[in-house]
């Protein structure tokens, strides 16, 4: 799939710049402008993210999304499951699929014009270990599938660990991309679950706090 002359002449070294900031492989700017630019002409007519404008896609969706990188690694050499949960476009979900061989990735969006533009993107862009489901996260009948979970500003804590929950394995973890540290929610942690670490994410280009709150079966 070529990327489309539509984009500015100033998103690839703006992507490769980020991508070299985060320390990861400037070659993925291809598949991600490929996606980038599907997204754009999707949205047009459907409304798929507020965030209209091509810059600031490549700094709060894709490099945002890629931020939390590191901490999906062992999944990724591992084979592991991670689902995405309301991923909406597919953020952070097919950026990470993308970044990561190996990750295999379950997309988990109710809304039926975002479904359809993750299939379409998983087909364009032949990502074989990434499948979509058309599916609310508490209707997924997929109990302890899942190595990890993840949400980027969907929900608090407790809603994550009750929507998802289930979806986890016995040992696996909730990877909650949130702005600042949100003391309040990890506080109303449901019992029997426990915040293992809390990184702080620093996104290339976006001045706003990021954190990555990590939560697993106490």
């Amino acid at each position: 799939m070529n990327t489309p002359h539509a984009l500015p002449a100033d998103l690839p070294p703006l992507l490769r710049a980020g991508l070299v900031d985060l320390q990861l492989d400037p070659a993925l700017e291809t598949p991600l402008l490929d996606y980038l630019s599907l997204l754009l002409r999707w949205n047009r007519t459907y409304n798929l993210t507020a965030v209209r404008d091509p810059r600031e896609m490549v700094t709060k969706h894709l490099l945002d999304s890629l931020a939390m990188h590191p901490y999906v690694d062992g999944l990724a050499g591992a084979g592991g499951a991670l689902a995405d949960l309301g991923t909406g476009a597919g953020l952070p979900g097919i950026p990470l699929a993308i970044a990561k061989p190996g990750l295999r990735v379950m997309l988990v969006e109710s809304a039926g014009k975002k479904a359809r533009f993750m299939r379409e993107a998983v087909r364009q862009l032949k990502l074989a270990d990434v499948q979509v489901a058309e599916s609310r996260i508490e209707a997924l009948d997929m109990p302890g599938a899942f190595d990890a979970i993840t949400a980027r500003a969907l929900a608090t804590l407790p809603l994550l660990v009750e929507w998802g929950g289930p979806l986890l394995k016995p040992d696996g973890r909730l990877l909650a991309m949130k702005g600042v540290e949100p003391a309040e929610e990890i506080a109303a942690l449901p019992e029997g679950w426990a915040v293992e670490a809390v990184h702080p994410l620093r996104v290339p280009g976006l001045p706003a706090q990021r954190h990555l709150v990590v939560v697993r079966r106490a």
